[in-house]
């Protein structure tokens, strides 16, 4: 069995940053198929590009450009490229950073595939900031890796609240149905659940609204879709469900503070 040590994974490293004590580094993905390993440290993976499977002894997850998933240090597995490109984005924990940070070394468990957009959105926001790497990157990137533990314990409190079985069932409705218009009115009728309860709900087992998350939804699917050069920004659009390119500009720029071509363009130097 192979223990992968810090920063190191299969495949040709394209750039690098370690960020005292987080790693942050994006690969082409050159293997078929990996041998069975596991990671000294926990680490997220977004894939960039490309089709893999990622299998351990519980599962086998196909991973299409814009998934992400969490690797746990002691969670075994192995990789399928079913591709003949494929990339990844990287961000791996040393075990000293939270107890720096005076976070629970158990902040995350298991290894699975991540559905929650407040992750991708903000591992959005991460590749970005490891794209530019300037003056200010250093501390964007502690910024936002906070968040993104505070979404995370956010996330396992949520879990651990008592709520009707519905939650779980309106909640896999949203992620498969990303793109559908789905309106209280359909989603009662999917559910049985009168509306008033589903608006109750939302906010308190979604920290957001139900037009907020399913506008985390489409940029989501837009994120995956900005990294792939053959789609225009007319064609992402139109396939994340926004009315047009400009409902679509006004929304992205309203969560990344910058306009998708620019986006975009950053992250193809």
């Amino acid at each position: 069995m192979k223990i992968l040590t810090k920063g190191r994974y299969y495949g040709e490293k394209r750039l690098e940053f370690d960020n005292k004590g987080v790693v942050l580094s994006e690969y082409d993905y050159r293997t078929r198929r990996t041998d069975w390993h596991y990671h000294e440290n926990p680490y997220f993976m977004y894939v960039l590009g490309g089709n893999i499977y990622d299998i351990n002894k519980k599962r086998k997850t196909a991973c299409a450009p814009g998934s992400l998933l969490l690797h746990n240090w002691d969670e075994t597995h192995y990789n399928e490229k079913h591709s003949d490109f494929a990339r990844g984005f990287h961000i791996e924990f040393e075990r000293n950073w939270f107890n720096e940070k005076k976070l629970d070394v158990s902040l995350w468990e298991g290894s699975h595939i991540i559905q929650n957009p407040k992750m991708h959105l903000l591992l959005g926001k991460l590749y970005y900031e490891f794209k530019c790497q300037d003056e200010f990157a250093e501390i964007s990137i502690d910024l936002l890796l906070l968040e993104l533990c505070e979404v995370s314990r956010s996330n396992q409190k949520t879990a651990l609240q008592s709520k009707p079985p519905w939650v779980e069932d309106l909640r896999a409705l949203l992620h498969e149905n990303e793109l559908e218009t789905l309106d209280l009115k359909k989603l009662s009728a999917k559910l049985g659940v009168h509306p008033v309860h589903i608006s109750r709900a939302v906010p308190k087992y979604f920290s957001d609204t139900l037009g907020g998350y399913m506008r985390q939804q489409k940029i989501k699917k837009a994120l995956g879709l900005i990294l792939d050069s053959k789609y225009s920004l007319t064609e992402i659009a139109y396939i994340c469900g926004f009315s047009d390119q400009s409902h679509f500009t006004r929304t992205f720029k309203s969560y990344f503070g910058t306009a998708p071509k620019d986006f975009r363009a950053r992250l193809s130097c």
